[in-house]
């Protein structure tokens, strides 16, 4: 299995999820050892929840899964760069296209891109 560097951050390391299409950035998302090894071996994007302390497959819930295409590794071996094709069109679970959804302007936090889902209908 590849040796990524785990301990240096904590046994986590940052995965930036990409649309394998666009190169739009669609999420950013923590992975452990166990997270990427099933990564490489279902080709499903499996991640670490920092807030639930266990792993999850995106879309489990959502049903907005990500295959994985490829998967960068950068020159210190932690972090990664996933590049998906997002199944259902939406990764955030604020039901927006991206979670990157919001840009500084004048100051202020505005919203540029529009929803494609309703998580209260979703995520129940």
């Amino acid at each position: 299995m590849i040796q990524l560097d785990f301990e240096k951050t904590g046994g986590l390391i940052p995965a930036i999820v990409q649309d394998m299409k666009t190169a739009e950035v669609l999420m950013l998302a923590y992975m452990n050892q166990e997270a990427f090894e099933r990564t490489v071996q279902t080709k499903k994007a499996t991640y670490y929840s920092r807030s639930r302390r266990t792993l999850w497959v995106k879309g489990e819930t959502s049903g907005h899964v990500q295959h994985v295409h490829e998967i960068l590794v950068d020159c210190d071996l932690d972090t990664l760069v996933l590049k998906v094709e997002q199944v259902g069109g939406a990764a955030c679970h604020k039901g927006y296209k991206s979670c990157f959804f919001r840009a500084v302007q004048g100051g202020e936090l505005k919203t540029i891109d529009q929803k494609v889902f309703d998580p209260e209908k979703v995520y129940r």
